[in-house]
């Protein structure tokens, strides 16, 4: 044994080796913790709850009356409860998943900075790049809470009131209820995927700022204008690069067989949407003086 292996090893017995640096979740925690117990989030969760609840309830009571008339995709509900998570995020699409997921994202970075807690974090030690996946990870978890509560609240009510049984696709052929439920949970992730791109653009805005309303704002107008846009026929060549234009193809997963192109496409340029938006966020924050 050499020298320096034995001083190794002595060194090794007293403990004077430099501790081994490990990745730590309690960070991450931490974040979860004060976005998951913060009362307006909290508040956010419960209204997106109260839509499926809201629709399964409307439709038991409307179409039980005699001659009553409804479209084909609410009638769809009476034949099977899962239909109930499909309309309901089908109509938060609109603006109320979006919001929830533009008010955690805006709030990340400019909400710590508004508070004057930036600076400290960073003191920590915690390096920026680490912040901010820290920041979008919580964001992500944030898209996919938002998204399953919908769901499942939607399924909770659907099955109570309607119940299950064999779910027939949209391309008229029937399918086994645990087929059909796993296709709707599939659909509820592949919109969680969409709406943690849109997580991406919001962490890269609430750099920017450190007004937290601002970011938010900024973000739902980011996604509203992608929406008018995608409805304007003028420019359908710009429609395959909108954040929203292959949302709505998560009814494809409830196609027999299931038509992958869209969604394949969906999920292409929800990646696309994230790298390239959290990029611009680490490009922005890691130059930025950081004064609050």
């Amino acid at each position: 044994m050499s020298a320096a292996d034995a001083a190794g090893t002595v060194g090794d017995a007293v403990g004077t080796r430099p501790p081994q640096k490990t990745v730590s979740p309690r960070f991450l925690l931490s974040e979860l913790r004060l976005m998951l117990g913060r009362r307006r989030n909290q508040a956010g969760l419960v209204v997106l709850a109260a839509v499926p609840a809201f629709i399964a309830i409307a439709v038991k009571t409307t179409l039980s009356q005699p001659g009553a008339d409804a479209p084909d995709f609410f009638r769809s509900i009476t034949q099977n409860g899962l239909f109930v998570s499909l309309a309901a995020m089908t109509i938060e699409l609109g603006l109320f998943l979006p919001l929830a997921v533009s008010v955690v994202a805006g709030d990340s970075v400019a909400g710590e900075a508004n508070l004057g807690t930036l600076r400290y974090l960073l003191t920590v030690p915690v390096t920026r790049t680490r912040l901010l996946v820290v920041k979008y990870a919580g964001i992500v978890v944030a898209a996919f809470v938002a998204t399953f509560v919908v769901t499942l609240t939607g399924m909770a009510f659907g099955l109570v009131l309607f119940g299950g049984g064999s779910l027939t696709t949209l391309s008229g052929s029937q399918i086994s209820f645990a087929a059909g439920l796993g296709r709707v949970l599939l659909a509820a992730v592949y919109l969680a995927c969409g709406l943690a791109a849109l997580g991406a653009v919001g962490l890269f805005f609430s750099t920017l700022t450190e007004q937290p309303i601002g970011a938010m704002v900024t973000t739902v107008v980011f996604s509203t204008t992608s929406y008018i846009l995608d409805a304007i026929p003028q420019v359908s060549w710009l429609h395959p690069y909108l954040i929203t234009h292959h949302w709505l193809d998560f009814g494809d997963l409830l196609r027999d067989p299931v038509a992958w192109n869209n969604i394949a496409a969906g999920t292409y340029l929800a990646v696309g949407y994230a790298v390239v938006f959290f990029a611009a966020a680490w490009a922005r924050f890691s130059v930025k003086d950081v004064t609050s």
